[in-house]
Order: structure tokens, then sequence, then C-alpha cells
């Protein structure tokens, strides 16, 4: 038998997918014949799920019934030049195929009894194309074809490519072009991106950031694909801390184990994959500041306010900010007066790696 669960990252599960009240919240808004909202950014920690849920927003809108609805979806590599590749998928879409005007004969010498063949060169040679312009042309067939257009971009960084394309589609925005644009990113990414000169709009854009799974549907899962008494599976979602990619770890190593083996056994194997290909990262992504709070609530389950501000030093006057920041990054989460690591072994992590 196939195991169920799956550890790799950017790649929506199949089998094991746990619904978020984030993705009903984005799908609620694209539902409506005018969508009041535009730009969805969805931030959270690596590994908790961010592409997922812009993987099934746009799984959703491809469905035959969407479709019928006018939604077109579209994928864009924040990696290369995202204007040539949205001008592509228009064309491929079948907006402006009749706008040729820029494109220039080259007869080659072949035709001239030398040898060759006849070609045709590109309109970017031509001194007054703007891909910009042409973009907005096809942008005019798609509202008036009566489409919708859903640009899906994962993992966003301040980049020259991506600070281009997002300048372009707030002239979108403001043409009131049926273009709609869910990004996932880091919040330190999705923030630079923001604090670009002249990106007010995405500055203001909705930003969602990911949730822990619900620990009941994370027990049933466990239930149901393991085939495990409903204690071991609580236990097992309760270990995981509602953490995406922990708890699809905890399901691979299950699904693996021997007969003699016990989830107790497994956790030590657990601990490492999450050490090594997550929270290595998180940490080398973390500022000096960062670390230092978090270095500070490794010994106990929770913390109050009172507690830490003496272990701060000459620090303590900035502990909001400090909080307030690991709360937006996803590392720590807060119950009233007290905060806690968000991620299952995280601390044991620090203490045993970063001290």
């Amino acid at each position: 038998m196939q195991n169920p669960f799956t550890t790799t990252f950017s790649k929506a599960p199949e089998n094991t997918y746990i619904a978020t009240e984030k993705t009903a919240e984005i799908l609620e808004n694209f539902s409506y014949e005018s969508p009041s909202e535009s730009v969805y950014k969805i931030t959270g920690v690596r590994g908790s799920g961010k592409t997922v849920i812009l993987a099934k927003v746009e799984e959703e809108l491809r469905k035959e019934e969407n479709a019928k609805k006018g939604w077109l979806v579209f994928d864009l590599n924040p990696t290369r030049d995202m204007l040539t590749q949205f001008s592509a998928m228009l064309e491929k879409a079948g907006f402006g195929k009749d706008k040729k005007k820029g494109q220039s004969i080259n007869i080659s010498a072949s035709v001239l009894g030398t040898g060759g063949g006849i070609g045709f060169s590109s309109e970017k040679e031509n001194p007054f194309f703007d891909i910009g312009v042409e973009i907005e042309e096809m942008l005019k067939d798609v509202k008036d074809s009566n489409k919708k257009i859903l640009i899906g971009i994962d993992e966003v960084s301040k980049t020259a490519e991506m600070v281009t394309f997002t300048s372009e589609y707030g002239k979108w925005l403001r043409a009131n072009y049926p273009v709609y644009l869910v990004c996932t990113g880091l919040y330190e990414n999705i923030m630079e991106v923001s604090n670009v000169k002249n990106l007010t709009f995405f500055r203001r854009a909705t930003t969602i950031k990911t949730e822990a799974l619900n620990i009941i549907r994370m027990s049933e899962m466990y239930r149901r694909q393991l085939n495990v008494q409903l204690n071991e599976a609580l236990l097992m979602a309760k270990i995981t801390k509602g953490y995406a990619y922990a708890f699809q770890e905890l399901g691979v190593l299950y699904f693996k184990k021997k007969e003699s083996d016990t989830l107790e056994s497994i956790i030590p194997e657990l601990k490492s994959e999450l050490f090594a290909y997550s929270y290595e990262k998180i940490w080398e992504e973390l500022t000096d500041t960062d670390r230092f709070l978090v270095r500070l609530i490794t010994e106990k389950n929770e913390y109050k306010r009172e507690e830490i501000l003496p272990l701060m030093g000459e620090k303590a006057g900035n502990y909001s900010m400090y909080r307030d920041r690991l709360l937006k990054r996803g590392i720590i989460e807060s119950r009233q007066a007290y905060i806690s690591l968000a991620l299952p072994f995280f601390g044991d992590y620090v203490k045993e790696y970063c001290s």
C-alpha cells in the first residue's frame, strides 16, 4: 500500500489534505460575480501550508463549474520575466491573436537565392513595443469576454521581476480589469515587496496567515489512514501542534514503522527530520533579535510577560516589538498574556543546536 502522507514541500497532499478556514475565506470571495477583494497575500512559517492554500484555491477555480463562470487560472514563476509569462498565457488562452501588427517579415538570403528561408522578427525588436501596453489590450478582450483571471504566485520575494510585475498589476486594478492575485511568501519577504514605493495597493491588500491544523481533523485523518485507535490518533495530533509539515512527517514515519515500534520510539526520528529539513532554515532566516527572544522561552511550555521582561534586561522595552514580529512570522503563539513556541520540538532544536 502506498504511503498516503507526503513530506514534499510545495506539493498539496492528495489523500491527507485537511481543509482550513483560510482556503474557504478566499474561495467565498471569488464565488461572487464581482469579488470585493482582488489580492490575497498568504504568509506563514516554512512548512505551514501556504502553498497548499494557493494550490487548493487554484484547483477549485479550475473546476468545470467555475470555468463555465469564466475563470481562468495562470501560475507565474517569480524567478522569470513575469510579464512575458503572463502575455504568453493570455495569448495561449486566445486573447490578442489578431494583434500582430508589430511583427515584421524578414526575408533572409535564401529567398534571394543564397539559401535560407522566410522568418518573422519579434515584436520586441520594434522600438515602440511595450509589453505592458500589449497586455492591457489583451485584458480589454478578457473583460469584453466576461472572463476572470486568477494569477497564482508561490514564494514571492523582492526581485526586479516581482516589482515590475506588481507595478503593472496596480495599473490593471485601477483600470478595473478582472484580474485577481493570490501569492504566498514568508512574512519578511511579503513585507519587503509591500514597502516598495508606489505599491500602496499591495501593502493594503488582505494578508492571510496560515493557521494550525485542527486537532480533531488531524486525529480523524490519522485514525482513518493509519488504522489506529482514537486515543493514539489524538496523541499524535497533539504532538504535531498543528504544524502542517510535522503532521505529514509523523504520518509518513508511523506508516513505515514496524509492528514492534511504538509512537514514542519514532519521535526521535520525527525530531531529526524537523530539525534538518525545516528548523535549520527557519532559524537561519531569523534576525539576531528574533533569536534572542526565542532562546529565552525554550525551557517551559508557556511564559507570562512578567516572567520574560526580567530575562530581557535592557531590551525589555522592546518586548512588544519582538513578540509581534515572531507572531507574524509564525514562530510563537499567544494566549492572553502568555506566549509559547508554535512549532513542535523547536525549543529542543534551539537548545541542542543553537546555543
